[in-house]
């Protein structure tokens, strides 16, 4: 869980991440995986903030069984694919979870 603190301090973000979300018809618990993963892994560089919410988005996505591809997430988030391929296991396994092995 993490703090209202953290909420506040990562708004402008997590209102990117809803809108995101918002353009993919994501569930509700698929949105409030990724906002879970993103929280868990903000880094200090701005630059990466937008890769690692993206990435966020992906994985919360099939956490939550409501999986889009990777392309979808990088059109609905301004980023490559590339970026969210090289940063999605990394922040499941951050989080305790076993990416799947495709």
């Amino acid at each position: 869980m993490h703090s209202a603190r953290d909420r506040i301090e990562y708004e402008p973000w997590l209102e990117e991440l809803e809108a995101a979300a918002d353009r993919l018809a994501l569930s509700s618990e698929a949105r409030s995986c990724a906002i879970d993963l993103f929280l868990a892994d903000v880094p200090s560089n701005d630059r990466s903030k937008q890769a690692v919410l993206a990435a966020s988005v992906y994985a919360g996505s099939l956490i939550a069984g409501d999986g889009r591809t990777q392309g979808a997430v990088a059109e609905a988030t301004d980023v490559s694919r590339l970026s969210i391929q090289t940063r999605w296991k990394n922040l499941l396994e951050d989080a305790g979870l076993e990416p799947p092995r495709w």
